[in-house]
């Protein structure tokens, strides 16, 4: 009896998770740009470099067959883990997946399916940041993720704006800027959260833009 529940949620799960991956693969904005790439500025190649080091992309990426498969069992990977500190891991290492995944497309000329890429991967990085506040809540020591979320979110802001937008279409360049606002403000609140704990937060290069 036992496994007939546990087969029967398993398969509710699943449902669930195909159900989600179709309404977000409806909800993304599709977007079409012409292929343009430009050199760097300047400021982009002084600034120091953020120390945070990126997961790498892996081989499939948004566009390939089994790309619906990876997203699925992302959800599913997510859905199914409980605790609110692990899901905000979990929720930073999709954030950082998804980015220089778009990345990877905004070099191989796909604009378009890397907007949407990075987009969603800025939307996993608010999602481990509402993660984060629920597990402080409910008792439980985030210091050590909030010292990562924050140099991660800078990471991500550097990523953005010194190496995906020089090189993209210029049409795309201010939906990128406005995909910032989530490192933004990922970075404020972690970084307050550490200052006011009595903890040191990673310096934010970008002070003062």
């Amino acid at each position: 009896m036992l496994r007939k529940y546990l087969y029967g949620f398993a398969a509710f799960v699943l449902a669930f998770g195909i159900l989600s991956i179709s309404i977000l693969r409806s909800s993304l904005v599709n977007y079409a740009f012409a292929v343009s790439k430009s050199s760097p500025t300047p400021e982009a190649e002084q600034m120091p470099e953020v120390n945070y080091t990126m997961t790498l992309p892996g081989r499939v990426l948004p566009g390939s067959f089994l790309w619906p498969l990876k997203a699925l069992r992302d959800r599913v990977w997510y859905l199914l883990t409980f605790n609110h500190l692990k899901k905000a891991e979990l929720a930073l290492f999709f954030s950082d997946k998804r980015l220089v995944s778009g990345q990877s497309l905004f070099k191989d000329n796909d604009p378009d399916l890397g907007l949407s890429t990075v987009a969603k991967g800025e939307k996993y990085l608010e999602m481990a940041v509402n993660e984060e506040e629920a597990a402080r809540k409910g008792g439980q020591n985030t210091s050590e993720f909030l010292a990562k979320l924050a140099a991660a979110s800078l990471k991500h802001r550097e990523i953005i704006e010194n190496e995906i937008i020089p090189g993209a279409p210029e049409e795309a360049r201010p939906y990128l800027s406005q995909l910032e606002v989530y490192s933004k403000t990922a970075f404020t609140k972690a970084s307050e959260l550490l200052i006011s704990s009595g903890k040191e937060s990673p310096k934010n290069p970008f002070e003062g833009q």
